[in-house]
C-alpha cells in the first residue's frame, strides 16, 4: 500500500467552505516559526489569527503543502505563507466553530507508511510547548 497523504489540508478546505457557504468568516490559527511567511508586528506568543474571508485575501491556495494568499495589513499588502503543518486551527470567527490541530515543531510529518531515517532531536522535543487551547464539545 503506498504511503497516505495526510488529511489537515483536506479538512481545512472543508471548514473553509463551509464557513463561506454559511456567511461565516473564516479564520486560520497559525503556529509561526521560520517556515512561515507572515506579518511578524502581528504575531503574539507565537501565534496569529488570520482572516481568509474571500473578501480578506487575494489569490487564495489551499493545497497540500501549504496555505498560500495575499492580505493587506495596515495597507500594505503582504504575501503569506503557512506550511500545512504549521496550521493550529481553522474556524469562524462568529462562533468558534472549525476544527483544531496539533503542531509540532521541527518538520512537517511524513506520509503515513513511510520511515525517518535521521533520529529527532532530544532538546526539540523537550522544547515542545503545550499548548493553551482546549478542546471544546
Amino acid at each position: 500500500m503506498s504511503a497516505l497523504i495526510p488529511t489537515t489540508a483536506y479538512l481545512i478546505r472543508a471548514i473553509h467552505e463551509w464557513c463561506v457557504d454559511n456567511g461565516l468568516t473564516p479564520h486560520l490559527l497559525v503556529k509561526v516559526d521560520a517556515h512561515t511567511r507572515v506579518p511578524m508586528a502581528y504575531v503574539k506568543n507565537g501565534e496569529i489569527v488570520l482572516n481568509m474571508n474571500y473578501t480578506a485575501v487575494k489569490d487564495l491556495h489551499i493545497d497540500n503543502d501549504a496555505v498560500v494568499f495575499s492580505a493587506r495589513f495596515g495597507g500594505v499588502a503582504q504575501h503569506i505563507y503557512v506550511p500545512i503543518h504549521r496550521v493550529g486551527g481553522v474556524f469562524a470567527r462568529e462562533n468558534g466553530q472549525g476544527m483544531f490541530f496539533e503542531v509540532s515543531d521541527g518538520q512537517p510529518p511524513l506520509p503515513e507508511g513511510t520511515s525517518q531515517s535521521v533520529e529527532p532531536n532530544p532538546s526539540t522535543l523537550a522544547a515542545a510547548k503545550k499548548s493553551h487551547l482546549k478542546v471544546v464539545k
